[in-house]
This record gives structure tokens, C-alpha cells and sequence, in this order.
């Protein structure tokens, strides 16, 4: 088990079962905590877990936190700076990585070279960069071990596989969000209040509305891929609508196996802190006999066509992913500022995909310029429509 954690997003849904998990788990400590804007949150957790290190994501956001937690014997820092000094703290064992967005993929990097274990919740990571980042694993000699609880179920359904030649594929199941069953004309018209109303998960914004649009699924594709080195036609998905049976892994003999468990992020999390081991959970388990049906579908790709795009950036490799990603964010935070439509976002992700030139065999720098103009290509057409 871990010994010593930094925490980036603690104020987040991810990072705040993180800390509730660490409060169950005797003899964790923290040893970083970062954040958004959120002083108040992060006020109170810097009082509670007594972190060496406290990072908000703009200066005056740290000095607020600054005046708020004053005669704490914490450091207070803010911005990129912050969030790589947080990933690399000598006395951190473990970096939970559970911002969201772009911003995670640099203090990735940094807590791999720093050879942390890696509770990887950042999909975006391994989306933009998973080739140079697992090969900086590799490298380093890191541990990456997945938080989604898609990949934690295939993480612990692969225990025992004695090669990839074994795995026929990984089966990804997906609850198909609020608007499983719509048309795309019915899509039309649904609303950001509609959107960020999940069946069975509570999550931030951005990620409910992945769900909604099947681009988190997506995302979840590519990153399986990246994690587990297969190809993209051995990633499927399937709709779950229970959220009970996490993933599956089918192997060349037949066998299929999965993992089952509430809709709830702190088993993944937990293991996250335990692996290989696994520790005593205060919460109730599944109970199979009132869990009610299990029942799988197809996902309805002309009615969530995100799903699809991604697998075809995929397959193209290069900077495809990165444009498509960073498209995706910029589509979704103008989403939830109700300035364009929910059948918007995947337009405009095409959109940018047609826009901005991929490039192969890209380097970190390349990663970040084609995210850079796909944002900036997503405003422009935006703007085009206005």
C-alpha cells in the first residue's frame, strides 16, 4: 500500500473520494493537494490532511487560500508551476491524477520521471500523448495503474494473463448517458440542465457531458489502447444501462471475464492505493440477488456520432487524437456557456478535424500545438456562425 499521496484535483468528485478513501485507510499520508478556484474546499481539506503543499490554479486564488489557511505550516503555489512541483514531491509515492483536461498531461509526465505510482483518472493523458507517455513509463520504471472504473475493471480482469497474444478484446460498457434511446433529431433540442443529468454517476460537468455525447466512451477507447498496446479493433463498447458489470476482457479461448460492482468510484480509487493488495471496504457490496437484470446493447453511433470519431482518430494516429480532444473540451465548455447546441459538439469537433493538419510521430510539442489549434478552431467557427 502507498504510503504518501499528492492529490491533483482534490476538490474535484475524484479527488474529494480520494481523500475519503485516505481517511479509511490508516497510515496514508498527504503529501500535496491542488485545485481550481475552490479556496473555500481546499481550505478545509488543507486543515483536515495538513498537506506540505497547496497549489490553486491562479495566483490570486493562492492568495486567498494563503490568507484563509495563514499560520499553517503548508507552502501555497498556483498555476503550471504548482501543479509540477505537486506531481514530483520527494516524499509522494503516489500522484492521483484527477484534473481534468489538458492540464494533467504535463504533471503526468513529471510524476513519471519522478517514477511516482501513477492513480491515473485523467483520460486526456493517454488520449493526447499515450504513446510518449507509456514509453516514458516504461522508461522510468513507473507504475500506471487506472482509476477510470472502466480500466480498473479491465486492470483486474487481465490478473493472471500471461501475454496479449491471450486477449481476444476488452469489452468497455457504457450506461449510455441520459439520452440513451434519442434520435439525433430528438437531440436537437435537449438542454444543459438535460445533459448533466447522469442515470448513475455523480461527476463534474464536462465529464457528465462526454457521457451525454458517448465522447467520454470514446476517449476510454483510446485510452485502453494505450494502456493495454492493442489495437483499436480489439477495444468494444457495449451499453450497460446499470452500471454494474465495469468491463470485460475476452480471451482467446472463450473465457470472458469481468468486473462487477456498484456504480461507485472509491473501489477503483481504493485499489489505486492497495494494488496488488486489497483492503477492507466499509461500503456495502454489490448484492446480486437485488441488483435487478444485466442487459447489453449496441451503442447507437448515427445518434452519438463522438463515439465514432474517435475511433477513427485512432486509427489515424499522430496528433488526430490531440485535435480531437482538444476540439472536444472547447465544444463542451461552449455547451455549458449555452452558446451552441448539444449536436454541436461532435460538428464542431469534425469540424476542427477537417481544419487542423495531423501530424505523425509527434513530440510533446507537436501534441500541444495541435491542441492549441484545435481550441482555436472551434472559436473560429464558432464565431463563423455567429
Amino acid at each position: 500500500m502507498v504510503q504518501c499521496v499528492s492529490i491533483l484535483g482534490s476538490t474535484g468528485s475524484i479527488g474529494r473520494q480520494s481523500l475519503d478513501i485516505i481517511r479509511r485507510l490508516p497510515g496514508i499520508r498527504v503529501a500535496a493537494l491542488t485545485a481550481g478556484t475552490n479556496v473555500e474546499r481546499m481550505a478545509q481539506q488543507c486543515r483536515e490532511f495538513s498537506p506540505k503543499l497547496a497549489v490553486m490554479a491562479t495566483q490570486e486564488a493562492a492568495q486567498a487560500l494563503a490568507e484563509r489557511i495563514k499560520g499553517l505550516p503548508i507552502r501555497v503555489n498556483f498555476g503550471e508551476a504548482g501543479l509540477m512541483e505537486a506531481a514530483s514531491l520527494e516524499e509522494a509515492d503516489c500522484v492521483i491524477t484527477a484534473v481534468v483536461g489538458m492540464v494533467g498531461l504535463k504533471p503526468t509526465l513529471a510524476a513519471i520521471r519522478a517514477k511516482k505510482r501513477i492513480g491515473l483518472a485523467n483520460k486526456e493523458t493517454l488520449v493526447c500523448a499515450g504513446e510518449l507517455v507509456m514509453a516514458e513509463a516504461e522508461r522510468c520504471g513507473a507504475e500506471i495503474v487506472p482509476v477510470d472504473s472502466e480500466h480498473s475493471a479491465i486492470f483486474q480482469c487481465l490478473m493472471g494473463c500471461g501475454s496479449r497474444n491471450e486477449i481476444r478484446r476488452l469489452i468497455l460498457t457504457c450506461s449510455g448517458g441520459p439520452f440513451f434511446g434519442m434520435t439525433r433529431a430528438q437531440l436537437e433540442t435537449v438542454t444543459k440542465a438535460d445533459a448533466l443529468k447522469h442515470p448513475n454517476w455523480k461527476m463534474g460537468a464536462k465529464i457528465t457531458v462526454d457521457c451525454a455525447t458517448l465522447m467520454n466512451k470514446g476517449l476510454e477507447v483510446i485510452e485502453a489502447m494505450r494502456l493495454y498496446r492493442l489495437p483499436v479493433e480489439q477495444v468494444d463498447v457495449v451499453i450497460h444501462r446499470q452500471s454494474i458489470v465495469h468491463s470485460l476482457v475476452e480471451y482467446r479461448d472463450g473465457a470472458m471475464i469481468a468486473q462487477l460492482g456498484t456504480p461507485d468510484m472509491k473501489l477503483p480509487i481504493r485499489y489505486a492505493f492497495t494494488w496488488p493488495h486489497r483492503a477492507p471496504s466499509p461500503d456495502t457490496p454489490l448484492d446480486l440477488l437485488t441488483c435487478g437484470d444485466l442487459t447489453f446493447r449496441a451503442p447507437d453511433l448515427d445518434a452519438f456520432p463522438c463515439l465514432r470519431i474517435a475511433r477513427q482518430c485512432a486509427k489515424a494516429g499522430g496528433t488526430a487524437c490531440a485535435i480531437m480532444n482538444g476540439a472536444n473540451e472547447a465544444a463542451v465548455a461552449l455547451f455549458l456557456q449555452e452558446r451552441v447546441g448539444f449536436n454541436d459538439i461532435p460538428r464542431l469537433v469534425e469540424s476542427a478535424l477537417s481544419r487542423v493538419e495531423v501530424k505523425y510521430a509527434p513530440d510533446l510539442p507537436d501534441i500541444l500545438e495541435a491542441d492549441r489549434q484545435a481550441r482555436a478552431a472551434v472559436l473560429q467557427t464558432v464565431g463563423d456562425m455567429v
